[in-house]
């Protein structure tokens, strides 16, 4: 009997001692076949300690990036070369740069979804499950840039009463969740309890009931007391959350919230990235030695 594409895939991993992650937001299929599943962060610290040769990263391009950055002495690939992030886009090295020359005393804050280029210019690096105990873990009196989503950077600000040097980026999936979105769900499950991500924006943020990275999100599901929940971010996170609290019901704030980049990668692709160990992702040492720093310092982080 011809072997299936995911038992061809489970003895490729074996053969070249492989580990497959995959973000919350990739396909059901892709989600259902990984080693690891989580957010950046969670998915950075398994980069870090695992003892694999070859990372199969199921994200977009920054995720594999940064798994390059910790892991110069494995080979990372990523089964998608074109699966970007808009947001990252809008900050390109030449304007942080800028930004940087006008405040030269500050201390650079750069959101993960960001270029290596742009992680080897600052000076931590943060997920939004880590951001607030990045901020809190610096000097009060320091001036700080954060870069580049201006809502997680507000969201940030406004628990932490720290004043921050905004990057005026968004992620474009996030700013579809639009407040009559949630009122609209809210209206027809009343009893549901309300989770966002610090991406949306203010008027989404302050009709959550608590605000949550999705690793946060997932730890949230398993502990609230609520059996309905209404989940402010990627609808990708629903298969996650319906999967591990089979009992409860979650409904999308909004159907519009799909990332189509973080979509791009299938089991297929999973295998032919195997097969062919593509596509790799290594970052130039010199580069890499600069990002490092930034990186290891949101690892390092560890209340999330």
């Amino acid at each position: 009997m011809e072997e299936t594409i995911v038992e061809k895939i489970v003895n490729l991993k074996k053969q070249r001692n492989a580990v497959i992650l995959a973000h919350n937001y990739q396909v059901p299929e892709v989600q259902d076949i990984a080693d690891h599943v989580g957010d950046s962060l969670e998915l950075s610290r398994k980069a870090a300690a695992t003892d694999a040769d070859v990372i199969v990263f199921c994200g977009v391009y920054f995720m594999a990036e940064t798994a390059s950055i910790l892991c110069p002495d494995k080979t990372v690939v990523i089964p998608d070369k074109d699966a970007g992030c808009p947001m990252v886009d809008m900050a390109p090295v030449e304007r942080v740069l800028e930004l940087k020359r006008r405040h030269p005393d500050a201390t650079v804050v750069s959101y993960v979804n960001s270029t290596v280029a742009v992680k080897a210019e600052s000076d931590y690096c943060c997920t939004s499950a880590n951001a607030v105990d990045v901020i809190q873990s610096l000097d009060a009196q320091s001036q700080i840039i954060f870069l580049p989503d201006k809502y997680l950077g507000s969201y940030v600000a406004s628990k932490t009463g720290r004043r921050l040097i905004l990057y005026d980026g968004y992620c474009p999936i996030h700013v579809r969740i639009l407040e009559q979105d949630v009122l609209r769900v809210k209206a027809e499950h009343p009893q549901a309890e309300v989770m966002v991500h610090p991406e949306c924006v203010p008027g989404v943020i302050a009709l959550a009931d608590c605000v949550l990275s999705t690793s946060g999100m997932c730890r949230r599901a398993q502990e609230s007391p609520s059996e309905e929940m209404i989940v402010g971010t990627e609808i990708g996170l629903l298969h996650r959350l319906r999967k591990e609290n089979p009992e409860k019901r979650f409904y999308a704030a909004s159907e519009a919230a799909v990332c189509p980049n973080m979509k791009r990668i299938d089991i297929e692709k999973i295998l032919w990235s195997l097969e062919e160990m593509k596509y790799e992702v290594k970052v130039p040492e010199a580069t890499r030695e600069r990002a490092k720093r930034a990186v290891d310092r949101m690892v390092e982080v560890v209340k999330a």
